[in-house]
């Protein structure tokens, strides 16, 4: 393919604004099939799409794009087989033919213009402002996941492309799930009610062990290797921080009821991860936020073998306490008279989101989680400013950062070396 670079990924075509089809409600009956098109076909993809097509009884999942066929071949198989629960039903919903399948750095677009209704987009986090961006000039509803960008020049296009979505009454539905869990809902708001009092600190955890690494090939390009093991890229993933600790910081935003923090600080570097096979991103991050109010946010994630894990948001109130966690039983509130813990069953928040969004596509209600998905990304994004750098990062500062992480062409023989990895006091912010 011809090299891409960052600017023509991201330029508007305001001849496709012009002419994008916006949201009418002619799906709102339920009779037409919602044609959907996945972008980024991992196991996340692979899961994204088993869960838009259990999420309507009239979709059909009809293209498929991904940067390696290798990758479109897998999941297409996983998908045509039923889906993990090796479904009939499901596979009939799958209608993937040989000319809706497209591989390269332009699939995206392929994909979108291919007739699609809903689009999906489970590509690594680099990619998601462009794609996000095309898809609402081309007027589609949007899954999409998180984090929504790993810089700020990336954040501050999808706020703007989120807007566009409003204006054309169009859906984008977050892959930040735990927002649509029923028991962090429940719990979440009894907090806003006041059920612990005014919140005065918060502990985000995120530590957990190493996950996977692809060895380099000898025919493998830097594009290629890179893409190949995108976690380790900061350019690709944001690094682990905003990848994967986004989820918690995002539970401490909404307890903060979206209020986000003025500046923070921190530590971080590679202690078991030290290896060239690790790209250049850190394998543990200590960050301090501090809002306005004078309450803070103290935030750990780490990826290390043989080491106590957890995954959760400790909350501490002016009248008690609340725990915060994915895990069965782990919804707690504790105080003086009180002692609240969620076991209601709920359902998988990761088809709850897919169910409430293409029930607002059939109702002509279209939600958008623009605001929440952006701004809980900075907050990940500011956190690795401050491990990378050592310095205190003001919010408004970071939003308006020109760092851009971008490779400087999208073609598979670019040079493109592993970055250095950052030394706090040396690595400066941009």
């Amino acid at each position: 393919m011809n090299p891409t670079t960052r600017r023509d990924f991201l330029k508007t075509s305001a001849a496709l604004a012009a002419t994008a089809t916006l949201s009418t409600g002619v799906h709102a009956a339920g009779s037409d099939v919602l044609k959907v098109g996945l972008i980024g076909c991992g196991s996340r993809g692979t899961g994204a799409a088993e869960q838009a097509l259990y999420a309507d009884k009239n979709v059909k999942l009809v293209a498929m794009g991904d940067a390696f066929a290798d990758r479109l071949e897998d999941s297409l198989k996983i998908l045509k087989a039923g889906g993990k629960d090796k479904d009939a039903d499901l596979a009939k919903k799958v209608d993937v033919k040989d000319d809706h399948k497209f591989v390269g750095f332009d699939a995206y677009k392929q994909v979108i213009d291919s007739g699609v209704d809903v689009v999906l987009l489970t590509a690594p986090p680099g990619f998601r402002p462009p794609h996000l961006k095309y898809a609402i000039e081309k007027g589609k509803h949007v899954f999409c996941e998180k984090p929504i960008a790993v810089d700020a020049p990336g954040v501050r296009s999808v706020l703007a492309t989120c807007e566009e979505a409003k204006k054309k009454r169009l859906s984008v539905v977050s892959g930040l799930c735990i927002r649509y869990d029923q028991g962090f809902r429940d719990t979440i708001k009894k907090i806003h009610e006041g059920a612990i009092g005014d919140v005065l600190s918060m502990q985000a955890n995120d530590l957990r062990g190493k996950i996977w690494v692809k060895p380099r090939q000898p025919d493998w390009s830097d594009m290629v290797y890179q893409m190949r093991n995108w976690y380790y890229f900061a350019w690709l993933s944001g690094d682990f921080n905003v990848e994967q600790h986004v989820h918690m910081l995002d539970v401490a935003a909404w307890v903060m009821k979206d209020q986000y923090p003025i500046k923070a600080y921190g530590l971080g570097g590679r202690s078991q991860r030290t290896g060239p096979e690790y790209g250049h991103i850190f394998d543990h991050h200590s960050v301090v936020y501090e809002y306005a109010n004078g309450s803070k946010l103290y935030a750990l994630c780490r990826q290390q073998d043989g080491l106590k894990g957890d995954i959760s948001v400790s909350v501490m109130g002016s009248k008690g306490t609340g725990v915060l966690a994915e895990r069965r039983g782990g919804l707690k509130l504790t105080g003086p008279d009180m002692k609240y813990v969620h076991t209601a069953p709920v359902k998988d928040m990761y088809q709850v989101e897919h169910d409430e969004m293409f029930a607002a596509i059939r109702a002509d209600k279209p939600i958008n989680n623009g605001e929440y998905m952006s701004y809980s990304s900075l907050m990940a994004i500011v956190g690795r400013m401050a491990t990378y750098t050592g310095q205190v990062i003001d919010w408004k500062a970071a939003l308006n950062s020109k760092e851009d992480l971008s490779p400087p062409a999208y073609d598979w023989n670019v040079k493109l070396p592993t970055p250095p990895v950052a030394v706090p006091g040396v690595t400066k912010f941009v």
